[in-house]
């Protein structure tokens, strides 16, 4: 039933206040929870590009790397030299949440160093090994760079989400109260009105 509905009665008055008083707190708890979620989407944001940073700065060292065992081996070559073993390898997750959303904080696992030595190369090289421990380099910052890609992703559909609630109520829903209410009160008055010029015109004063 919409609020402009119903019938101008006290009792109806009653509820508009009620439902008023309801959906102003629904609306608060909602307004709070946008800037909570923007706030942590701003701090994600900074840890972001933080890691973009120091990615970009680790890519370029690992490219020039790449370059200087590419010059030395040849690309056939560098493409069969002995890998470091993936055995052990894995992804840490922790979760927290915030207002509703799951933010996860990834962190690369690798086993101790005895485990994860790669077969010696046929033909070692200065520079193969070190464009290998390059790009080895980089697989923690991607890691937490994956994690925090999601965060960004599910705070920002649960903002939205919030915001498009928040409108709701603020724009819509609550002037809609406001105006039953008006309404209502006004055709209140005017029937105390009505009743009290009746009563004066009964008893002749």
């Amino acid at each position: 039933m919409n609020v402009t509905d119903r019938a101008p009665t006290r009792s109806a008055m009653l509820e508009l206040g009620e439902e008023q008083r309801v959906v102003a707190e629904a609306y608060e708890f909602l307004d709070e929870k946008r800037l909570l979620l923007a706030a942590e989407l701003l701090r994600q944001l900074e840890r972001y590009e933080l890691l973009i940073d120091e990615i970009e700065v680790l890519g370029r060292s690992a490219r020039q790397q790449l370059v200087a065992a590419v010059q030395r081996h040849g690309l056939q070559e560098l493409s069969v030299y002995p890998a470091t073993p993936l055995a052990g390898v894995g992804i840490d997750l922790q979760q927290r949440n915030v207002m509703g959303v799951t933010l996860l904080d990834a962190r690369l696992m690798r086993p101790d160093a005895e485990h994860r030595m790669p077969p010696v190369a046929s033909q070692p090289s200065p520079e193969a090994e070190q464009c290998r421990a390059a790009f080895a380099g980089l697989l923690p910052k991607l890691t937490a760079l994956a994690g925090i890609s999601g965060n960004l992703y599910r705070l920002l559909a649960e903002y939205r989400r919030t915001e498009r609630r928040a409108r709701a109520l603020e724009n819509v829903i609550l002037p809609e109260i406001e105006q039953a209410l008006a309404q209502v009160s006004g055709y209140l008055e005017e029937m105390d009105l009505e009743d009290a010029i009746r009563v004066r015109i009964k008893t002749g004063r």
